[in-house]
């Protein structure tokens, strides 16, 4: 069988997975399923330019378009939940072409494969069935994947924040920067609020979209885009692992949110791919960051026919 049909078989049974546990809704992403879109300025500092040929991360300010979102399956999920957020941004180069990047408010993923998401899901499902408190299924999970116990810890944790512009969220996976000399060092995002990290002391009273109805009075909002390097021996394979905290990291850039983007319809039915790189960004070896681009199209392909 060859790499890409297993890709494709692994990510249709993984997004068939997530349509057992959570249920489809029509016309709407299988995650992330309500979010909102806006326009954004990113101006690089120049910190990045030694490191890598990226043109959105050199000197002159990028165009860009942000979806901001909740990361549940359903479209009608409070926004007062105790639930991981998204923020996915498409940077507008100047010959035309767009690079993605893809974040999330928690630093780790549940999985360190494709394999080992659809067995967490399907976990997931079994407890839901059970209706067991105890959660035996996710615990045998994390016993048999002992990395996934502090990613699942810190989903389930997550606080409420006050706004989405007062969350810090990160890439998750590891990437390859490349510089004009060809040297490739391993790098990992997050995106750093200027307004600090701020969460909720109570959510009780909030409307269902209460994050995006804050944000319209609050706009515009602004973050860093913070690019920590990794060391000799930090797994780039692995997204349930992170980083030691004493790791370098360098601010390169700053991204300004300043109004909601006219055509909500049709950024709701773009792809945000965290794989769609330019010349000086790479992936690394992390299977799931690898699968990602798949299970996008899958999960496109079955929104966009009103599956």
């Amino acid at each position: 069988m060859s790499s890409e049909l297993a890709k494709s078989q692994i990510s249709s049974t993984i997004v068939d997975a997530i349509e057992e546990l959570k249920g489809t809704h029509h016309g709407f992403r299988r995650a992330h399923a309500r979010g909102f879109v806006y326009e954004a300025t990113f101006t690089p500092n120049g910190s990045a330019a030694p490191f890598t040929t990226a043109p959105h991360l050199q000197g002159s300010p990028v165009r860009a378009t942000v979806r901001l979102s909740h990361t549940d399956a359903n479209p009608h999920a409070f926004d007062s939940d105790r639930s991981v957020r998204g923020f996915a941004t498409k940077f507008h180069l100047a010959d035309g072409t767009n690079t993605d990047l893809v974040m999330v408010n928690v630093e780790r993923f549940v999985a360190a494969t494709p394999e080992e998401f659809v067995d967490f899901i399907k976990a997931a499902k079994a407890d839901t069935d059970a209706a067991d408190p105890s959660v035996p299924h996710i615990k045998s999970f994390v016993g048999a994947h002992p990395t996934v116990g502090p990613a699942l810890a810190a989903a389930k944790s997550v606080g409420i924040p006050e706004s989405y512009g007062t969350s810090q969220y990160w890439a998750i996976h590891a990437f390859l920067w490349r510089d004009a000399a060809g040297e490739v060092r391993p790098v990992r995002y997050s995106w750093v609020p200027d307004a600090g990290v701020v969460n909720a002391a109570d959510s009780s009273s909030w409307t269902p979209h209460h994050l995006t109805e804050e944000l319209r009075s609050r706009l515009p909002i602004s973050f860093v885009l913070r690019v920590t390097f990794g060391e000799p021996g930090d797994p780039t394979h692995d997204s349930t692992v992170a980083w030691p905290d004493d790791r370098r990291s360098v601010d390169v850039g700053r991204i300004e949110i300043t109004a909601e983007a006219a055509d909500q319809e049709h950024w709701q039915s773009q792809v945000f791919d965290p794989t769609a790189l330019v010349d000086g960004i790479e992936v690394s070896d992390d299977p799931v960051l690898a699968a990602r681009s798949t299970i996008y199209a899958v999960s496109y392909d079955r929104r966009s026919h009103q599956r």
